[in-house]
């Protein structure tokens, strides 16, 4: 029975889509294999986790049969890609896929749709908004990179998003750094009205930012009391939502500093990424020594090699030094676009907030290491 009927590339690209969930070490065989349903000419692909499930649609469909099984995702997914540009069909035979291009054959072992394991959506919807793909691509991608990574603290392998009223706030941290990003909304969401604060998990974080588009194209997102969904272009994304209660955030960044300077993000960047290149890999220590009109950046390493950059910015502020891990400062700078950033500080012993000139919509807090 044929199933599909279509290019390689119109095949490959949901493919790909659906694929971006799919572990590569799992404890069941299903969870493996992608749901492939066909509905008259819509095709719909579907992969899980069980923590996340993706969901994206296609008219490639071949017959009005009505066919629902499961395949190998990663094997159907590398086959498309070692065949050539070109028709391709997918046919149902004796419990097996067949993959057909040209003179290429591929016959692949399916599992009974039965065994996958669906996720549903449960609750009611206290909260639904629209906003731009552009906008919470660009909400995720300066808060992201703060993420912890397995903490034993599992609301911290995470990021917090607010909602109150018309803004959208999103927060990450690991502990040692912390990064704020808010986003206003044309209209309030609908729902309760109420306040709500959840944690989604950060592969979830991870793939929106693989799929979203820098493009004004809408994206609406709802959410249940432990369920977060997704939905833009042909793709539903559903995620679970991380237990636990995040930690106050807005005591940590520190207000009223000081010594505060301007200085252009290209130039503290590439200053820093030659630094780092004589840092050591278990300590990335770099020294800042902030005086009248110049900052001075130092590394070593443990066989007492140096490097020095100086770079030259208005600051009238307090002779400082101060330590730094370099790594946190490089993250905050290749996720940024702005041509100057502004960074605050009190002392050697107080933690560092790096904002963008001219707006309280972003704010990254970093604490001082010593060196």
């Amino acid at each position: 029975m044929q199933l599909v009927n279509t290019s390689r590339d119109n095949l490959l690209k949901p493919l790909q889509v659906v694929n971006g969930i799919v572990e590569r070490r799992h404890t069941l065989p299903i969870l493996a294999n992608l749901l492939f349903k066909k509905v008259g000419e819509k095709v719909f692909l579907i992969s899980t986790d069980i923590e996340t499930q993706m969901t994206t649609t296609a008219s490639f469909g071949v017959g009005s049969e009505d066919v629902t099984t499961t395949v190998a995702a990663r094997k159907l997914l590398e086959i498309l890609r070692a065949l050539p540009e070109g028709p391709v069909s997918l046919n149902l035979k004796d419990n097996r896929m067949v993959v057909q291009s040209g003179k290429s054959r591929f016959s692949l072992q399916t599992l009974s749709a039965t065994e996958f394991p669906m996720m549903q959506r449960v609750g009611e919807v206290t909260a639904a908004w629209k906003m731009s793909q552009k906008s919470f691509r660009q909400l995720i991608s300066q808060v992201h990179f703060s993420m912890a990574q397995q903490d034993i603290r599992s609301y911290l392998n995470g990021m917090l998003l607010v909602i109150e009223d018309k803004d959208v706030v999103a927060v990450a941290t690991d502990g040692h750094r912390l990064a704020y990003s808010q986003v206003g909304l044309a209209e309030a969401p609908s729902g309760s009205g109420q306040k709500q604060e959840i944690i989604i998990p950060r592969k979830t974080i991870l793939e929106c930012q693989h799929l979203l588009e820098e493009s004004d194209e809408s994206l609406e997102i709802s959410l249940t009391a432990n369920q977060v969904k997704f939905s833009f272009g042909d793709i539903e994304l559903i995620s679970k939502l991380v237990e636990g209660k995040f930690p106050g955030f807005q005591r940590v960044i520190p207000k009223g500093q000081k010594n505060t300077l301007v200085v252009g993000r290209d130039a503290l960047q590439s200053a820093l990424q030659r630094a780092a290149i004589l840092t050591t890999d278990k300590f990335k220590g770099v020294r800042f020594s902030l005086s009248p009109n110049r900052i001075t950046i130092q590394s070593t390493n443990a066989e007492q090699e140096e490097a020095q950059e100086e770079i030259e910015t208005e600051y009238a502020g307090d002779a400082v030094e101060i330590g730094f891990n370099v790594s946190y400062l490089l993250d905050v700078l290749s996720n940024l676009k702005n041509e100057k950033i502004q960074i605050s500080l009190g002392d050697a012993n107080s933690s560092v907030v790096i904002t963008l000139p001219g707006t309280e919509s972003f704010k990254y807090v970093v604490m001082p290491m010593r060196i």
